[in-house]
């Protein structure tokens, strides 16, 4: 009988990290003046205009209002540490198609960090599943190709601990979760844990999912506790634009990836619109 642990990612390593680095790139393209990366400087407060002061610093709302020249004072950002928080349970491993939940969160995960480290923000990992998987924050891009090549090994028994595991976090930082979403206690932890935090849910979906919603009752085995169900298509697994509806109105960005579909673009054009990773390096 295979053992549970004797499990790993199909794409090579070769592979893997190569299309890790070229996602990285792709997030990371650009100059300061990326809206990805952002402008590297928080507005602090205007002053009077002195001589010498930069043309292009000139504060021209309150310049038109008090008819004295002002200028916009900025501070260096403090670096937040970044957290993947990473779901390792048993339901991420299911797949319909080629590529699974996993091993996509794995990717971005990866390609996350690197941007991450490009403005030199500290990364740290959790993983949200069965293990006790714990990497503190830091800019070492050794220690991101370690915990990477940890975790392509997976188990097929975990159970999720995301509901639990994210309210551990205490410092300030900017949480980005990487996870199906199925564990029901998720969805009011992200609430509470946006509260102190900035937080972002990317939520993996496998075509086989959707196809079970309006499928009517369905007879089936959890994939986290082995224990078998009968269940309705469309209560089995939270509703998305339930989840959507409920993290829009508490202020946590929330992105779906379709594991059948092209993510580059999409991861991309998400961090660009929302300037996540400026606001987590304040």
């Amino acid at each position: 009988m295979e053992h549970l642990l004797d499990h790993i990612e199909p794409l090579d390593s070769r592979q893997f990290f190569i299309a890790v680095k070229r996602l990285a790139d792709s997030l990371s393209y650009g100059t300061d003046s990326s809206p990805f990366l952002g402008s590297g400087l928080e507005y602090m407060q205007s002053r009077q205009y002195q001589f010498g002061d930069p043309i292009k610093s000139i504060d021209w709302r309150v310049t038109a209002r008090t008819g004295k020249i002002f200028v916009k004072e900025y501070e260096s950002p403090k670096r937040l540490p970044c957290y993947l928080l990473i779901d390792t349970s048993a339901s991420m491993t299911i797949a319909s198609t080629k590529r699974s939940k996993y091993e996509i969160a794995l990717h971005i995960a990866g390609g996350l960090a690197f941007a991450c480290l490009d403005r030199v923000s500290p990364v740290g990992v959790v993983g949200v599943g069965g293990r006790d998987f714990r990497i503190q924050p830091s800019l070492s891009k050794d220690q991101i190709m370690q915990w990477l090549v940890r975790l392509r090994r997976y188990r097929l028994d975990e159970k999720t601990s995301l509901g639990r595991r994210i309210v551990e976090l205490k410092s300030r930082a900017l949480v980005i979760v990487l996870s199906d979403l199925h564990d029901p206690k998720a969805l009011p932890a992200l609430k509470r844990l946006n509260q102190e935090h900035d937080v972002v849910a990317i939520q993996l979906c496998d075509p086989a999912e959707e196809g079970l919603k309006g499928s009517g009752f369905i007879r089936g085995q959890e994939a986290e506790s082995g224990e078998a169900f009968v269940s309705h298509g469309r209560t089995q697994w939270l509703d998305r634009e339930h989840v959507e509806q409920e993290l829009k109105r508490s202020g946590v960005d929330h992105l779906v990836i379709h594991t059948e579909r092209p993510f580059a673009h999409v991861l991309r054009h998400f961090f660009a619109s929302r300037g996540i990773l400026t606001r987590g390096t304040r």
